[in-house]
């Protein structure tokens, strides 16, 4: 008999299908704010007129802009914008960009909370796995400032309240999480993804059916997120290839941002993710793969591995993409094959020299044990990798 608790995120809204700017300005208002410290993409800043229409929107509110965020939420990157945020007096974080832009805000937010001034000091709040390979959180304090995020991309860390954040001196991706770190709104609005790189939105989109996969597939699902996850995969699987087809096509577009939510269902109740999430974190942080590329590669691979001790539920994975009787490596394969992605490791440039350092590195991430089919060792994840190289 099934048994189990669900826990509801610390959100408290989600926003969709209407224009950002606006949205953003009310939630502001709503909120109280009067010194918003507005977090966005360098490359958007620049090549776009998104910054410029949040910046206008939010008037006189606005207290600084942040666009130095790099690639993996760098812990320098992180440290320097919330020691601007805190010389802002900020009261809430906005955020306009990917992954590495809503994580950096995440952190900025533990790094205000915390008294964190310097790079080093983050160490004292960084998880550890013990010996059961549960991950041991140390204790922190309450991030204090409320975060709104708008996403480009479709990798759906802004409803999470977890954090990645690299050591680019060790190229080490540490985890971080406390509640408080989750986005209290999210403002989904499918025409702030249109200047998103066709390549940056496909990929973070089958890193969001990634989220929905191993949840599906998790030893520790639950009945609502698996609800979810099946209709995410229905909407990935849908409105990806759309986009692709006609990049103008926002009802498209939405369908991608939806699926990219409920794909999270899982994550917000602590249903854990598996092998393809944890290689992939180290892929990221140690090879600096792309967060969505390190899903196509790996996700097909990890789900053959997998098969033969969760066939029933990658039969569910295979039908909510529309290829019933399809083994579902076999089916997410093809998804990402029609979207024109990469699928070799090598074809990303990572060095095979490099792969016994990722597989070693990986047995130190918190996904690894929670893996449906048991890695005993460095070994069975270099295998994986050879797969995929």
């Amino acid at each position: 008999m099934q048994a189990g608790t669900y826990r509801y995120p610390p959100m408290e809204r989600v926003i969709y299908g209407r224009p950002f700017a606006a949205a953003l300005a009310e939630e502001a208002a709503r909120l109280g704010a009067r010194a918003v410290f507005l977090m966005a993409s360098g490359t958007l800043a620049r090549e776009t007129d998104l910054l410029r229409r949040a910046e206008a929107a939010l008037g006189g509110r606005l207290a600084g802009v942040w666009t130095h965020m790099g690639a993996h939420s760098p812990r320098p990157d992180v440290v320097a914008a919330a020691n601007a945020a805190r010389a802002a007096r900020a009261d809430l974080i906005a955020t306009l960009g990917g992954g590495s832009v809503t994580d950096g805000a995440k952190m900025v937010g533990l790094c205000l909370g915390n008294g964190v001034t310097e790079p080093a000091q983050l160490d004292a709040f960084a998880a550890r796995l013990g010996p059961d390979g549960t991950p041991i959180r140390p204790p922190a304090e309450p991030a204090p400032l409320p975060i709104v995020a708008i996403p480009t991309t479709l990798s759906a860390g802004e409803f999470s309240a977890l954090a990645g954040c690299t050591d680019p001196s060790r190229q080490v991706k540490q985890s971080f999480a406390h509640p408080t770190m989750m986005p209290r709104v999210v403002i989904l609005d499918p025409e702030a993804t249109v200047h998103t790189p066709e390549w940056l939105f496909l990929s973070s989109g089958i890193r969001a059916v990634d989220h929905a996969v191993e949840d599906l597939c998790s030893p520790d699902a639950q009945p609502l997120s698996d609800a979810a996850a099946l209709h995410a995969l229905r909407l990935l699987a849908r409105g990806l290839p759309a986009v692709r087809a006609n990049p103008a096509d926002l009802a498209a577009r939405l369908d991608c941002q939806l699926g990219a939510w409920l794909s999270m269902a899982g994550a917000q109740a602590g249903v854990r993710k598996g092998a393809s999430h944890g290689i992939g974190h180290v892929l990221g942080g140690t090879a600096g793969v792309p967060h969505g590329y390190t899903s196509c590669v790996m996700l097909p691979h990890v789900l053959r591995f997998n098969a033969p001790v969760n066939a029933p539920r990658q039969a569910l994975v295979s039908e909510a993409l529309g290829r019933p009787g399809m083994a579902a490596g076999d089916a997410v394969a093809e998804l990402i094959a029609g979207l024109g992605l990469p699928r070799r490791l090598r074809d990303l440039g990572v060095p095979a020299a490099l792969l016994d350092r990722i597989a070693a590195e990986s047995m130190h991430d918190r996904y690894i044990p929670a893996n449906p089919r048991p890695i005993a060792s460095a070994a069975v994840v270099r295998h994986l990798l050879d797969l995929a190289w």
